[in-house]
């Protein structure tokens, strides 16, 4: 089933930061935050076992329980196996994500993305989970930013287990819809030049963003419309630079990222808009992309995010934000040029 068919709107529940992304977040709060975003009406949650080494899955699950399993959409991720044992949760080789999980649990984490890998992986989510089903699996971060030079190896070993199993699975209706969970354009490209495997849809975090949209704009947006599927945009606001925080890219932001959050801020406090609505909507003008799943781990976050999402936003703004060279000229607009 195409990806955009499943999800239940277009304001989704990133859970990265229930696993403890950058600072240690009590079990209160994330409940909290969870519940606060079903009241508002979301109903598509998105996590991995690498949040946290399980921590986000099972903080979604207890904040889930009781409620319908046939009311909510559920996407997390395959290629990494949460262990019982203990690791040196800073000795960890996370490429360029070094200590982004500090805080989470310690348990050893091993990737794998074999077939058994990826079967064990589901059923070991559908525990943490406490779900009898998962809708979409997601094989994740198959890519640069976690591998390197190997990534492609990394993606060879994925091409042959994971997404093969995946596709099984999905055409046995055991689950509805895979494709790959990534922080980087080239794995999608490289996927949909395949014959087979056959995947419904992406998360593409990080690279369709106010602040970095033109390569995915030109060598993933035109290809994956071109397929008839649809993107999850993960990380909208670059990991919080979009909207005054310190970290692009899940790092501190450099000059030049800076710079430009300056700039369009400025711009924005002229016609009085939100940087969180300039980023949001942004984001959902490409009709390739089905949904937005901002990160939130404080319930107030979420009124935020539904407030952006409704926030009127003249044209004039966009055109201006166009003349000044701070989005690409390719880029769709949320209003018309």
């Amino acid at each position: 089933m195409a990806l955009k068919d499943i999800l239940p709107g277009n304001l989704g529940f990133g859970a990265a930061p229930l696993g403890n992304m950058f600072r240690d977040i009590p079990e209160q709060e994330a409940l909290a935050t969870v519940n606060a975003a079903w009241d508002d009406g979301i109903r598509y949650f998105d996590t991995a076992p690498f949040y946290g080494a399980g921590l986000a899955e099972i903080r979604i699950g207890a904040a889930l329980a009781g409620r319908p399993r046939s009311d909510y959409v559920v996407s997390t991720k395959v290629g990494r196996l949460i262990l019982d044992e203990i690791e040196d949760v800073d000795a960890r080789d996370l490429g360029e994500k070094g200590g982004v999980f500090r805080h989470g649990r310690p348990n050893r984490i091993v990737n794998d993305y074999s077939r058994d890998g990826t079967m064990r992986s589901i059923e070991d989510s559908l525990k943490r989970l406490a779900i009898s089903h998962i809708d979409v699996a997601f094989v994740h971060d198959v890519a640069q930013d976690f591998y390197g030079d190997e990534w492609l190896s990394v993606f060879e070993s994925a091409r042959k287990g994971a997404f093969r199993a995946l596709d099984r699975l999905r055409d046995e209706g055991v689950i509805k819809a895979w494709g790959l969970g990534v922080n980087r354009v080239e794995p999608i490209e490289l996927l949909l030049a395949l014959d087979e495997p056959r995947p419904d849809g992406f998360l593409l975090a990080g690279r369709y963003t106010l602040l970095d949209h033109a390569r995915a704009l030109q060598r993933v947006m035109p290809v994956v419309a071109e397929h008839e599927l649809a993107i999850v945009v993960g990380g909208p606001y670059s990991s919080g630079a979009l909207v005054g925080g310190p970290n692009f890219e899940y790092a501190p932001a450099p000059p030049e990222i800076l710079q430009k959050v300056a700039r369009i801020k400025a711009i924005a406090d002229r016609y009085g808009i939100s940087m969180k609505a300039a980023g949001l909507q942004f984001a959902l003008a490409h009709p390739v992309v089905a949904a937005v799943i901002p990160g939130a781990s404080r319930p107030g976050r979420i009124a935020e995010d539904r407030a952006a999402l409704e926030e009127a936003i003249p044209a004039d703004f966009w055109r201006e934000l166009r003349a000044e060279g701070l989005v690409s000229p390719a880029a769709p607009l949320p209003a018309a040029d």
